[in-house]
């Protein structure tokens, strides 16, 4: 069984923020990592910068126990995110987040969206350049916005997939992070096939559903303005509530195993291939040790099954 990271992302941006503490943040990362929790997941634009800012002081005397992930090629405004693919912004991006992550090498060196005004071998190019200064030791792609970028007739994930044929040329992709979980399994399709004929791992974004499929949260409790959740299509109330069947069935299935539905949540994302690393994120010490868990939890082709015939997952996009 593989290992769960960790999604460094809600302690310092997005994701009730009157709720971040950087204390308990701290605490939390610590946590993982005594957990046995190695790959944290970052991104410069999360804050912006006060994500890596965190991140740092945490792994501070710890670098070498974590595999340490980190995102360039967007940028925050005011009211707005613009992508930036420059080669020139590229390298002075990376030389920022080695200082704010106070480490000489970052593991992996995400680009967290392409440039449209960017030829994407040319920002590619420049990341494999940190490779060969030391700087990076690995390259991937974030394709978290896959579902967004859909037009009518396309499949999901075609147009990452056109981008990972275009940057392999240049050099190897690593890994790729998009979104998987028991209620969005899309890139079971085509991309995790994709990803595993050539060796390439995948970092599974959002494994508990944005904290829907843990089962802590109830239809019509309301989110905070600046949450994302606030505006998602499967959070609105009447989805909320039409969804509580996938839930429920986690949570049968989690009572067998003396388990909770988001190690039931987890363990699924686990069983999908060796290359597979959910990273879920957490804000709470005790939320990162109960995900860590889901490693120790070995389903049965039952549960498979199980979970294979809960209802599928219905948003206001339905």
């Amino acid at each position: 069984m593989g290992a769960v990271g960790l999604g460094c992302m809600p302690m310092s941006w997005a994701y009730s923020t009157s709720q971040q503490r950087g204390d308990r943040s701290l605490r939390t990362v610590h946590a993982a990592l005594d957990a046995g929790v190695q790959l944290l997941d970052t991104a410069d634009m999360y804050g912006p910068f006060t994500n890596e800012l965190l991140v740092g002081r945490a792994l501070k005397g710890r670098r070498s126990d974590a595999f340490l992930s980190t995102k360039c090629g967007l940028l925050v405004g005011d009211q707005h995110i613009v992508a930036n693919g420059r080669p020139g912004y590229v390298r002075r991006a990376c030389d920022a987040s080695l200082r704010r992550l106070q480490t000489d090498v970052i593991d992996l060196y995400q680009l967290h969206r392409a440039d449209p005004e960017v030829p994407v071998e040319e920002t590619w190019g420049a990341m494999a350049d940190l490779v060969t200064a030391g700087k990076v030791r690995s390259l991937g792609l974030c394709a978290v916005g896959a579902r967004a970028e859909r037009r009518p007739g396309a499949r999901m994930h075609d147009g990452t997939i056109r981008q990972l044929e275009r940057v392999q040329q240049v050099f190897p992709v690593s890994a790729v992070e998009a979104e998987l979980s028991v209620w969005s399994p899309e890139a079971l399709e085509r991309l995790l096939p994709w990803c595993t004929a050539r060796g390439v791992g995948l970092l599974a974004a959002m494994p508990l559903g944005n904290g829907y499929l843990t089962g802590t949260l109830k239809p019509g409790q309301g989110f905070e303005p600046d949450d994302p959740r606030a505006r998602h299509p499967r959070f609105t109330a009447e989805m909320m509530a039409a969804n509580q069947p996938v839930v429920a069935g986690l949570r049968r299935i989690a009572e067998r195993h003396g388990a909770t539905p988001a190690q039931v949540a987890l363990a699924w994302v686990l069983r999908q291939g060796r290359h597979v690393v959910p990273v879920p994120g957490a804000k709470q010490e005790r939320w990162a040790v109960e995900n860590a868990g889901a490693a120790d939890l070995v389903l049965t082709d039952r549960d498979e099954a199980e979970i294979a015939g809960l209802p599928r997952a219905r948003g206001s996009w339905d």
